[in-house]
């Protein structure tokens, strides 16, 4: 294999070559309007929707933003992330009270919950409008914005079946829901979600169990960034022992850089080398 050079809207299934794309989509959902429409554009989607609603949660994040890139065979919905000192107070707090689940299905991150209830009816609107012949739809983000891909896949998965993403894509995500509920998503939509960990990152520890817990879906970097699809105890123990601080929050700790969404990239451009 080597880094492919297009966007690829016509294949299906799991590949690292779809993989690597949906990272770069939530590498893009961090930057301004102008140069997310130019991107969009070099790839072949001739459409593109900016989804950016503000609201007032416990925690010192300001708003939710996302945007979704549209060709006539594939749409991607990329949710942005932010900084893990941001919500470094949602992912080490477990004693906010959780929100009921999509469809009735067990229980939801507060704070996750209500950052994406700000967004999610803007972005199942342009779905809907958009979705014609086919189109395959796409979830991805980095960091909070992985959180609130899984959510919205997993939303619109339980609650409208029929419109199910074809895919969910999620890069340093950090933990959302309860065990009810990843497993009623995994039961459906095993094979189509994949989340990526890049060793020592700290947010996809948080937050803590068993309150928090993922879906079952790893696919995994070790310390020397090869790829596995799950994480061997004994390896990842040993990966984790490096290069670890005190505070795995401290900008220079291997919790924070390993978070790092040109991390996550090189890893991924590595295995596809």
């Amino acid at each position: 294999m080597a880094v492919p050079v297009a966007f690829d809207h016509t294949s299906t299934g799991y590949s690292l070559q779809r993989a690597y794309w949906l990272a770069r989509a939530a590498e893009l959902a961090y930057r301004d309007r102008a140069a997310i429409e130019e991107q969009a554009a070099q790839w072949g989607f001739e459409e593109v929707r900016h989804h950016h609603t503000r609201f007032t949660p416990p925690f010192p994040l300001q708003d939710t933003q996302a945007c979704t890139l549209a060709s006539d065979r594939m749409i991607v919905t990329a949710f942005r992330g932010t900084e893990p000192a941001q919500i470094k107070d949602w992912l080490s707090d477990a004693t906010t009270p959780p929100r009921p689940g999509p469809g009735g299905h067990g229980y939801v991150h507060h704070g996750f919950a209500e950052a994406l209830e700000s967004v999610y009816p803007a972005v199942h609107d342009t779905l809907a409008e958009l979705r014609t012949d086919g189109r395959a739809v796409y979830f991805t983000g980095h960091s909070l914005g992985g959180a609130l891909a899984m959510l919205a896949g997993a939303r619109l998965y339980l609650e409208e079946p029929h419109l199910a993403a074809d895919g969910v894509y999620t890069y340093g995500q950090p933990r959302t829901c309860d065990r009810l509920l990843a497993e009623a998503f995994h039961k459906g939509f095993g094979g189509r979600m994949y989340r990526f960990v890049n060793n020592n990152d700290v947010v996809p520890q948080l937050p803590p169990e068993p309150a928090f817990t993922h879906v079952r879906s790893l696919r995994y970097f070790d310390a020397k960034g090869r790829l596995h699809e799950s994480m061997p105890l004994l390896s990842a123990l040993g990966d984790r022992a490096k290069g670890l601080t005190a505070d795995p929050f401290a900008p220079a700790s291997d919790g924070v850089r390993d978070h790092a969404m040109r991390a996550y990239l090189a890893a991924l451009e590595q295995n596809l080398a």
